[in-house]
Parts: C-alpha cells; structure tokens; sequence
C-alpha cells in the first residue's frame, strides 16, 4: 500500500498520540508506571510537557485506558485546545494506537496528517530530538523514527538445566538499531497498517511498535539518530536514573 501526497495541494500538519493504556507491570512500583513521581511530577508529565514545547505539533492526544481515574490528578490542565484525552484504549500497544487514530479522525486530522507516536514512560525526550524527526521525515515517502545503533555485544539465550539463563549464541549486531519513540508516520499509511496487521492474531503479536507494522506493507521506515537519553522507563532502576538526569537538566 502506499500514499501518494502532492505537496503543492496539501499542508500537513503534525499531531502526537501518546498510548498511556499499560499497567507497566515490569517497573515494579506497585502501578501503572507513568503515574509514578520522578524529579517532582509523573513520567508522563514529563513526557507530555516535552511534547507541548514542540511548536510544530498541532495537538498531543493521550490515550488511556477507559477505567483510568487517574490522569488528570497526575497531570492537571493538560486538557485544551493542544492538549486531548481519549479513553479508548485497548488490550495492547497497537490497538490503542489504532483507536487514537480513529478518534484523531473525529477530531478533524486528515489521512495526509503526519502522527508522532510516542512512548509514554520515555520521559526524558526534548523538544530538539523531537524537531529533528520532523525535519527528517516531512519529505519523505514513508516516514521514520529515532533509533540507535546497537553498540553493545548482543547475546540470544536459551534455559540452562535449572531453568536459568544461559547464552545460546552472540548475534551479530552489524546493522542492528535499538528503536525509540517518536515514530512518525502519515495517518492514512499507519491506520491501514495496524488495521491489517490486527486482523490477524499471529501477525499482531509481532507488532511491538508502529514501524513494524509499516514494514509489513512493504515500507522502509527512515532511522533518525536518536539520543541514549531517550529510554524508555521500565526496570526498577530507570526511575533512579531518570530522576538524576532530569534534576541535572537546566
């Protein structure tokens, strides 16, 4: 499938979709993980003021869980004229992914629109990384994500005797990225893209981020250098070193 976008005849705008769904079970903090205090205020306040500094972004929308209570005592006034909620979020990261999409449709975003979607518990995103994204990415045909080149010995593993990890054989990492968030891609190709790829379950269970799905079209999403700053929380360790790299920040 492709898209085919005349740039003389449209303006596309630019539009985050944070899926916020998840009870980060692995975080260990005894909750959903972007709730949990770092550096003053919940991860994912951190993430969304880091959206909302981004001036090319029309409207950041969160998705959530429809039983959550809790986003707006985490992150007070976020909901305006740039800041949306949506309760529509589903048993995983790609469905909840897909239904924002389709509520970004009610709420006026064209198929020609770029979508950024972001990882909620990547707290420590800026502004500049997210631009450079964008700068990359608004001409090309298919879009991207910020990504890193593997930099350290990758192993595969297997069950020892006693059910513990052994090594099964190092992978070669020559042209291996580790992928980060944003991913940035046209409404009208990753809607269709999730879509099908949910429609069966073997092929959703590989959809782990939305550029995944893209390639399963047949696309070749861009690799924008990230930044080793930009992980994503989720063992009980990041939120110690996230707090030290936001306090240390101007």
């Amino acid at each position: 499938m492709s898209l085919t976008i005349a740039s003389h005849e449209f303006k596309a705008r630019c539009y985050a979709l944070v899926p916020c769904a998840g009870v980060g079970e692995r975080a260990g903090v005894g909750g959903p993980k972007q709730y949990h205090p770092v550096a003053g205020q919940a991860v994912v306040a951190h993430t969304l003021a880091a959206l909302g500094a981004v001036a090319r972004i029309e409207a950041t929308l969160v998705v959530l869980s429809p039983e959550d209570a809790l986003f707006e005592q985490h992150v007070p006034g976020f909901e305006g004229p740039k800041g949306w909620v949506a309760r529509v979020g589903g048993a995983s990261r790609a469905e909840s992914v897909a239904n924002g999409l389709n509520e970004l449709l009610v709420r006026g975003a064209q198929p020609h629109d770029w979508v950024l979607v972001h990882d909620a518990a990547r707290c420590l995103i800026q502004p500049d990384w997210v631009n450079r994204l964008i700068d990359a990415c608004e001409d090309d045909e298919v879009g991207g994500l910020l990504a890193l080149p593997l930099a350290d010995t990758l192993k595969s593993a297997a069950p020892g005797d006693q059910g513990e990890a052994r090594v099964q054989g190092t992978v070669d990492r020559a042209g291996k990225w580790a992928a980060q968030t944003p991913q940035m891609f046209r409404l009208g190709l990753l809607r269709p893209a999730l879509m099908l790829a949910l429609s069966d379950p073997a092929t959703a269970a590989a959809i782990t981020d939305e550029a995944s799905a893209v390639e399963i079209l047949g696309h070749q999403p861009r690799l924008i250098p990230g930044a080793y700053d930009n992980f994503k929380v989720t063992w009980p360790g990041d939120f110690a070193l996230a707090e030290r790299l936001l306090s240390t920040r101007p």
